[in-house]
């Protein structure tokens, strides 16, 4: 394969893990601050949501990396 496919894969790979380790960590925080996680009443579906989403880009970003070693 040509390398300007690996080096997108790369680029998409690492920008998918940032996604994911801001998205995380922001609803996280956010969470926390709002008091809405550990106040101990009801709370937001927001936080799992978002968790979820964080984690389902952390998993893409291995699946294209995976893929990426898989092209040399």
């Amino acid at each position: 394969m040509p390398d300007i496919f690996k080096a997108l894969a790369s680029i998409t790979a690492w920008i998918l893990w940032i996604f994911s380790i801001v998205s995380g960590l922001s609803a996280f925080i956010m969470g926390i601050l709002s008091g809405d996680l550990y106040g101990g009443g009801e709370y937001s579906m927001l936080y799992p949501a978002t968790f979820a989403v964080a984690g389902f880009y952390a998993i893409v970003a291995v699946a294209i990396m995976i893929l990426r070693k898989k092209m040399e």
